[in-house]
């Protein structure tokens, strides 16, 4: 049976994404960090190394050019 340390890093929620990446990576060095849209469609797989961070805020104004 696997045992994982972590699941979940609430204490990332409202982090800038290099941030939160930070703090998942030194609790699990070898996660595969995924950075998606809020509300991406996802595959149902389970892969133990995989983490995904949703995101759903506009950082900067949107300009033309």
């Amino acid at each position: 049976m696997l045992v994982l340390p972590y699941t979940s890093w609430p204490e990332v929620v409202g982090l800038p994404v290099e941030e939160a990446k930070k703090v998942i990576l030194k609790d699990m060095p070898d996660a595969d960090i995924v950075v998606l849209p809020a509300g991406s469609p996802v595959t149902k797989d389970f892969r133990p190394n995989r983490v995904r961070i949703f995101v759903d805020t506009v950082a900067t104004t949107p300009t033309i050019g």
